[in-house]
């Protein structure tokens, strides 16, 4: 079998290494140096790049002016992103979008999916989809507009979710009366919404959103059958993209220091002891890039099933990959600081902020141990061989 990517897959990881090679990561706002105060905004000018780029719109069909490339498309980009800690909402913008195609109607993916790929309308989502172990991910009510006689109308708060202030719409999971996993795509100013600021570990700016009586049109609302559970999927896989491409960042830092940094007269690179600590956290990283790709090509629609492209639901190769991504972004940036020595907390130097955000995409990602229990429990509901 040829494991490489496609002539498009690379195309766009060029076009990207081109649009964040002009992005510093020092200029990204550092909890230790602002005491919690965040930008008021994403990175606005490097989402106009993305979208001349034709970055924002890689993964919608053609018809809605896309390439109609995949997930696999989507994480190498996001891959590329994290090296230089970008600071925009490409990932919830284009997972939204993606499951927006999939599995919302025809009106609504006209409306906002063109605007969307051309950088004009920003959708975020909230952050818990991306552990699938909180009990607040579906702390909202959905429940038909009986007022109205059409509709729905939705109650309770979303914590967490990132680029909220700045997003357009966002999509909020909740339940109906019946107990089914929904979510629902909310314009920010709709009436009955509600952001509260709330800080992340990396310093960025996040909100609780609150919905008090907020009413939504039957469109609006997206109930297929499997649909936001697709979403949370693709949302942590997206999320282990981050982290490796963060990773790798940091260990290519963490390889130019100890090859400078002398002592006794040799770079300390070349002392056992260094060498053996950045060569486990080199195979942290092929394991936590060989199980994001099985979750990212399990995600296409014909591979998403038990039996088609592995033995478990797309879900056991996404908790892998949670496992491997939570786990090992962390060893990367701890063996990073201690291989840096003082120099690593410098607030000059850029690894606190790498530091910052690997800490927050281990929260998103939710613990290891509960991946593995939960992939325990696909086990015993399908069992190999």
């Amino acid at each position: 079998m040829d494991f490489t990517f496609t002539e498009e897959q690379q195309a766009a990881v060029e076009a990207a290494k081109a649009v964040f090679s002009g992005v510093a990561p020092d200029g990204v706002p550092s909890p230790a140096l602002t005491a919690g105060a965040v930008a008021e905004e994403f990175d606005r000018p490097l989402w106009a790049k993305l979208a001349d780029a034709d970055l924002l719109s890689l993964v919608l069909s053609p018809r809605h002016g896309g390439a109609g490339l995949d997930a696999i498309a989507l994480c190498l980009i996001l891959r590329e992103s994290a090296r230089v800690l970008a600071r925009v909402p490409l990932l919830e913008s284009s997972a939204v979008a993606m499951a927006v195609e999939r599995f919302a109607g025809a009106e609504l993916s006209e409306e906002i999916l063109p605007r969307v790929g051309l950088g004009e309308l920003v959708l975020s989502v909230g952050a818990n989809g991306r552990t699938g172990h909180d009990p607040a991910e579906l702390a909202v009510a959905a429940q038909r507009d009986t007022d109205h006689g059409d509709g729905w109308v939705l109650d309770g708060v979303q914590t967490g979710v990132p680029w909220a202030h700045s997003a357009d719409r966002i999509a909020v999971p909740a339940h109906t009366d019946g107990g089914r996993a929904v979510f629902a795509l909310v314009p920010r100013d709709r009436h009955g919404l509600t952001l509260a600021e709330q800080i992340s570990t990396s310093g960025e700016r996040f909100a609780e959103v609150g919905l008090a009586a907020v009413r939504i049109e039957d469109r609006e609302l997206i109930d297929a059958e499997g649909a936001w559970e697709w979403l949370r999927q693709l949302l942590a896989t997206g999320t282990c993209a981050l982290a490796l491409g963060l990773g790798e960042g940091v260990l290519a830092m963490t390889s130019a220091y100890t090859g400078k940094r002398e002592q006794f007269g040799f770079p300390v690179a070349t002392f056992q002891a260094v060498a053996v600590q950045a060569a486990d956290r080199y195979i942290d990283l092929r394991a936590m890039e060989a199980t994001l790709w099985q979750a990212a090509w399990r995600l296409t629609p014909m591979r998403g099933s038990a039996g088609v492209g592995g033995p478990l639901p797309v879900s056991g190769d996404v908790a892998v990959a949670k496992i491997w991504a939570s786990e090992g972004v962390r060893r990367v940036v701890q063996t990073a600081q201690h291989l840096h020595g003082g120099f690593g907390a410098d607030t000059d130097y850029s690894l606190h902020r790498y530091h910052a955000w690997a800490k927050q995409l281990e929260l998103s990602l939710g613990p290891a141990a509960a991946h593995e229990e939960a992939l325990g429990d696909l086990l015993a509901a399908h069992p190999l061989g």
